[in-house]
């Protein structure tokens, strides 16, 4: 077998091992959310992201808090925004 397809075979299973956790580590949620480590160690520093810190030395995620605040701000497709435009629209012409 290649040694590419055993190693993309073999990452593929690391992250559906990772899917299965709680909690996270550091470079867990690094892969996970698709965040970079520089830019997540910035985000973690600033306390923008939430995460906890038992030992004052590693870093640790709960996966229920990171997809939260991963689809903090959601946003409405712009289909949604176009008919509740003209359905708003369309009421203020009947008074």
């Amino acid at each position: 077998m290649d040694n590419l397809l055993i190693l993309e075979r073999l990452d593929r299973l690391e992250k559906l091992l990772i899917g299965q956790k709680e909690v996270l580590t550091f470079d867990e949620a690094s892969d996970y959310t698709g965040i970079s480590r520089s830019y997540l160690y910035k985000l973690t520093a600033s306390g923008k992201i939430p995460h906890s810190k038992p030992n004052g030395k590693m870093l640790f995620f709960e996966k229920k808090k990171l997809v939260d605040w991963l689809l903090q701000n959601n946003r409405n497709p712009q289909q949604n925004l176009e008919s509740r435009t003209l359905f708003n629209t369309g009421n203020q012409g009947a008074r």
